[in-house]
């Protein structure tokens, strides 16, 4: 009997220390941690999705088990998972299986050839180009003519959207939605060059040029599945493990569907903390009662978690400089509701000068109910002043910040001059203590590439080469990199949780294939990861680090 009970205590004490061992072990890698210290270490241990032990080498060597996987890091740089605060990727999901993208690309005559391969794999489909260029990124510094895109793909509908301004479509593409010049959607207007012939581009407003968009033939539940995984995979291979989703126009409760298929099937391979945008202008209170019952603030997991309100809180108030008392009224009815029902709420606002409306309804909310707990923050608004910011403070207002100069600042220096050296006050922003994340806004007005934001946030030069951002708005490489961690991560009650390396945290980290912190500035667009992990998991590995899949 004591031989017996001898044999099961060491037997315990084996399992006991066989599950105490780590999953997964990397070493001699260059670790910026970005915690408090900024401590840069050398190997890290993961075990249940979590970081156990972090510092040199032999820190971690006792944690190496017979089901270990090691994976070397041959002295490359590694940074905490990247976290977008601002993206619409659920809705660009649905679509990136079946649209043609021009990230990237530096001449008309590549992006041409891109709209045929698409037309090759395709053919007779639509052919769609959904935005995230700029004319300014080609050489020849001019957006494509009719006559060059019909040449390319002339068996093909296309339609190309730049930003959401203008858009070009093809007769055919015209034709099979039933428009015409003389018949064109409300909102939408012909473009027409010094000559008065038309240029086959069409201009309009946000709001015009998305209901546009909701004509386009949408791909089917299989490609919106293809699709999401498509492109949650890009974000992987760029080092990113989790994102803030504000909705967006065109994206509707039951576009949601594929995202939820993934989850369910346990295939995500990002974080998603998303919000709900309204959709039906004149109703939106309605919308938010009906459908928030079923989504309680934070519901869902470490994989995917409803994130409040935004970033549309109503249409009358959507990029509305001058709110009459009735736009004001309906919007306090409804952010006085989120808060009292504990919804964080993220709000699209552009201008400065018209912010003071939006913070005055804040501050009244904020007698009733504390915001500073809930989160709440404002997207965009590049030209915040100090005033604005030291509200934002006093309120706990977050403020989330895209890189829109970066394709859009030669337009805004046009506009503004020498104000565009302050823009956006990084620096300020973080000295005044308010919580700042890192973004993109992608994809239809921006890339969704965050080395290409960083390297914006580090030399504020637009994507034609303009120097926009001044010295004393310019953060540090760490600063930067932080905005797009630990920052970010603040918008979704995660920072405690991920955002850095250090023991207890989320095991979400990329291995750089070069060094972020020593490179050149203008080397950090370019930048990739080879091997990206989420809570332990690789869900994206480069060639040179396939054995760790």
């Amino acid at each position: 009997m004591r031989k017996l009970l001898a044999i099961l205590l060491i037997s315990c004490w084996a399992s006991l220390a066989y599950a105490q061992k780590a999953d997964l072990i990397v070493t001699n890698a260059k670790l910026v941690t970005l915690d408090p210290a900024s401590t840069v270490a050398q190997a890290l241990a993961v075990r249940d999705g979590r970081i156990v032990a972090i510092g040199g080498n032999d820190a971690v060597e006792g944690l190496i088990g017979p089901a270990t996987r090691r994976v070397d890091a041959g002295g490359r740089t590694i940074i905490p998972g990247l976290i977008d605060s601002h993206i619409h990727a659920v809705r660009a999901g649905l679509t990136y299986a079946t649209e043609v993208n021009w990230i990237g690309a530096k001449t008309i005559p590549e992006a041409m050839e891109r709209l045929r391969q698409a037309a090759t794999a395709r053919p007779a489909s639509w052919i769609i180009v959904a935005g995230g260029w700029s004319e300014l990124q080609f050489t020849e510094k001019r957006r494509p003519t009719l006559a060059e895109v019909m040449a390319a793909v002339p068996d093909n509908p296309a339609y190309i959207q730049l930003f959401y301004s203008a858009v070009l479509m093809t007769p055919k593409a015209q034709q099979a939605l039933g428009m015409s010049a003389d018949q064109l959607p409300a909102g939408i207007t012909t473009e027409r060059a010094a000559s008065g012939d038309a240029t086959g581009w069409l201009n309009g407003s946000i709001v015009s040029i998305s209901a546009l968009f909701d004509r386009l033939p949408r791909p089917n539940f299989e490609e919106n599945v293809a699709g999401t995984r498509q492109f949650f995979t890009e974000l992987n291979r760029l080092g990113v493990t989790g994102i803030v989703d504000p909705g967006g126009f065109s994206i509707y409760p039951s576009h949601y569907a594929a995202l939820q298929k993934l989850w369910r099937d346990k295939s995500l391979s990002v974080r998603v903390a998303f919000s709900l945008f309204a959709q039906n202008v004149g109703a939106e209170f309605d919308e938010y009662k009906t459908l928030t019952p079923f989504l309680p603030m934070g519901f869902g997991d470490d994989m995917l978690r409803f994130n409040g309100l935004g970033e549309r809180i109503t249409g009358a108030m959507y990029n509305n400089n001058a709110p009459d008392a009735a736009a004001k009224d309906k919007f306090r009815e409804i952010i006085r509701w989120a808060a009292k029902q504990g919804l964080t709420v993220t709000i699209h606002w552009q201008e400065d000068k018209s912010v003071h409306h939006l913070l005055d309804l804040y501050d009244e909310v904020n007698k009733e109910t504390p915001l500073a707990p809930l989160r709440w923050s404002i997207a965009h608004l590049d030209n915040t002043s100090p005033q604005t910011l030291a509200r934002m403070k006093a309120l706990g207002i977050g403020w989330t910040m895209q890189d829109a100069m970066y394709l859009g600042g030669d337009r805004i220096v046009a506009q503004v001059g020498e104000a565009a050296r302050s823009m956006p006050p990084l620096v300020t922003a973080l000295r005044m203590g308010v919580h700042v994340g890192a973004g993109t806004d992608a994809h239809r007005v921006a890339s969704y590439n965050p080395f290409v934001a960083l390297q914006w946030m580090l030399d504020g030069k637009t994507v034609g080469g303009l120097s926009t951002r001044g010295p004393d708005e310019t953060p540090s490489r760490e600063d930067a990199l932080r905005l797009y961690t630990v920052g970010s991560a603040w918008f979704c009650f995660d920072e405690t949780r991920r955002g850095t390396l250090e023991t207890g945290k989320l095991a979400d980290f990329a291995i750089l294939d070069r060094d972020f912190m020593s490179i050149p500035v203008e080397q950090i667009g370019a930048t990739a990861s080879l091997l990206t992990v989420v809570g332990g998991k690789v869900v994206y590995a480069a060639d040179a680090f396939s054995s760790a899949k």
